[in-house]
């Protein structure tokens, strides 16, 4: 069995000045890579926008129900939240959908945390094959 790939995206990208709302949500996402490339009609980002509109009840919310709310089919609306799970922005719980951390703040502080445990990995990784070839610090 292949181990669990996960990917996170991160892309430097100015920030809007003084942009508040929807531009400022746009920025967020994109610099997630979230709702790019094929992703046309930005379902990822209606997805994410969904369930932090229903966040203040602190439940998740099942496929069934956001396909209802953006009037798009449950077997999309799954092949965009697959996406987000392996990206480690929603997980799923009892055929709910929650956003990682409950907020926005939340879910970038567990990306923190993920990717700082990857770069670890990397960095004892990369002392072993440089001691392989004979590199020493």
């Amino acid at each position: 069995m292949a181990p669990m790939a996960r990917q996170i995206i991160f892309r430097q990208i100015e920030r809007p000045r003084g942009a508040i709302g929807h531009e400022d949500l746009e920025w967020f996402f994109n610099s997630l890579g979230i709702g790019e490339g094929r992703d046309v009609d930005q379902v990822a980002q209606r997805i994410l926008i969904t369930l932090l509109a229903h966040q203040i009840s602190g439940n998740g919310m099942p496929v069934e129900m956001i396909s209802r709310d953006l009037d798009i089919s449950s077997s999309r609306i799954n092949h965009h939240v697959r996406n987000l799970v392996d990206a480690g922005i929603v997980y799923r719980h009892k055929r709910q959908i929650h956003l990682r951390g409950n907020s926005l703040q939340s879910m970038v502080q567990e990306l923190r945390k993920d990717t700082l445990r990857v770069l670890d990995d990397l960095e004892a990784a990369a002392a072993e094959i440089d001691r392989s070839f004979g590199i020493g610090r």
